[in-house]
């Protein structure tokens, strides 16, 4: 697989949000996309099935329980440092917060979409990052 082709059809997306609402809406519109999605309401389940070079880009809820989106990325990053990832919220993101209290590098996270978000936004949004 060519990970450098930005046609949607080569482009694989993990989705955890623990809001089953979200995630119907979110996989049906990226899938319409033409986008492949493996959706999990649990981070701890996403985490358990996760492997190096199997994401294109990991879009994470940023307040779940048992493990927030944060705790959730640097796990993720042990595995996969090469894997986009944007964060979805419901609140406002402080960034310079966040980024300080979780110490993540600016250049690995740039993306924040914060929800409720259009679909045809969330994909041009997604598109963008993946083609960074």
């Amino acid at each position: 697989m060519n990970n450098n082709n930005t046609n949607n059809n080569s482009n694989r997306i993990l989705l955890v949000d623990d809001e089953p609402d979200i995630t119907t809406a979110f996989s049906l519109g990226l899938e319409d996309s033409g986008f492949k999605v493996d959706v999990f309401n649990d981070p701890i389940q996403a985490l358990s099935g996760f492997k190096n070079g199997l994401y294109d880009l990991a879009l994470i809820d940023y307040k779940m329980p048992n493990m927030n989106g944060f705790e959730l990325y640097r796990e993720i990053r042990k595995i996969d440092d090469r894997v986009k990832v944007c964060f979805i919220t419901a609140f406002e993101v402080y960034y310079e917060e966040l980024k300080n209290r979780f110490q993540y590098k600016e250049e690995d996270v740039r993306c924040f979409i914060s929800k409720p978000i259009d679909i045809d936004e969330l994909v041009i949004r997604i598109k963008e990052e993946l083609n960074s």
